[in-house]
This record gives structure tokens, C-alpha cells and sequence, in this order.
């Protein structure tokens, strides 16, 4: 039996003091972990993670769809996660994530919907930052809202160069 703390931190409700500092803190260094957050101070991912929202998910539920409104993104704790798209009405893989990935990102630089679905492949806890938080943050500290938004920036930039990589390949084949 585990303790009756453990299913309020997945609710993110009560917690003991020392439980909830070292979940802090481990989400954190995750954060720090990941290009998004690149040159962030602890303070900003501190203040980022106090106004999150922490989600739980069982196997085969649905963080978002594809088309529907996009206002946050998601950084994955635990867990895989499949991201796929739809052709002719049916789901296909494009791409599976796993801790320390994110996913959504776009969704805090442009106001279109979801280009695509992800769905949780076995229990998963992820970290959901809208784009309220962002906004908390630059009335916060503007200098490292700016950060992020740049480092989001590159990160949709690298997936773009690899997407037009990929695409060429198909057409063209390897390098000879």
C-alpha cells in the first residue's frame, strides 16, 4: 500500500513539505535538462513550475487532438507518449517521446489548433505550461520570458530542418 501522500502529489493537492520540495526540485532538473529551458535561471523554471499544471494519464488517453485549441504545451516527467496525425481518418504514428521530451510547443507562438494528437502509451506525468504562465512571466521577468520564446523558437526550427530533411531524402534518396 503506497503512502496517502502519493496520489496528492498526482493531484497536485496537499503534500508534505519534504515531498513537495524534492518533487519541485526534481522537475527542475529536468527542466534545466532541455534546450527549451537553455539559460534559464532556477528562480524563472521555479516560478514557472509553482504556477503549472501537473497532469496524470493512463495508457491510451489523449493529452490533446489534432485541430483542437492550442494554449499550452506539455513537458513529459514520466512515461511514453505517441505523437500522430491523421490521413483519410485514421491515426498515424509520426513520432514517440519519452521523459524529458516535449510536446505543444508551438502552441505558445502561434493561435492555430493542434497539428496533431498525443496520446499516452503507458502511465505518463507530464508538466502543462500555458501561455497564462508565459504571460505571469514576462510581467515577472521579461528578459527571461524573451529566453524562452527564443529557445522555442530554435527548437521549432531544428524540427523544421530535420522535417525538410526528411522530406528531401524521401524524394531524392541518401547522398551518393
Amino acid at each position: 500500500m503506497r503512502p496517502f501522500w502519493i496520489d496528492a502529489i498526482r493531484k497536485n493537492r496537499h503534500r508534505p513539505p519534504e515531498a513537495a520540495t524534492t518533487v519541485r526540485l526534481a522537475r527542475v532538473k529536468l527542466l534545466q535538462s532541455m534546450p527549451i529551458f537553455g539559460g534559464v535561471t532556477q528562480e524563472t523554471l521555479e516560478f514557472l513550475i509553482d504556477q503549472a499544471t501537473i497532469h496524470h494519464l493512463e495508457p491510451h488517453e489523449y493529452f490533446f487532438h489534432e485541430g483542437d485549441r492550442a494554449i499550452s504545451m506539455f513537458v513529459l516527467e514520466k512515461g511514453k507518449v505517441v505523437v500522430s496525425k491523421k490521413w483519410n481518418n485514421r491515426p498515424h504514428p509520426v513520432k514517440h517521446l519519452g521523459p524529458g521530451d516535449c510536446f505543444g510547443e508551438m502552441a505558445l507562438l502561434d493561435l492555430y489548433p493542434r497539428s496533431a494528437s498525443v496520446i499516452a502509451e503507458e502511465p505518463c506525468d507530464a508538466i502543462e505550461l500555458g501561455r497564462e504562465v508565459l504571460l505571469n512571466l514576462s510581467l515577472h521577468n521579461l528578459e527571461q520570458f524573451a529566453i524562452i520564446q527564443m529557445n522555442i523558437g530554435r527548437e521549432i526550427s531544428r524540427r523544421l530542418r530535420t522535417a525538410d530533411d526528411q522530406l528531401f531524402r524521401s524524394k531524392f534518396g541518401p547522398a551518393q
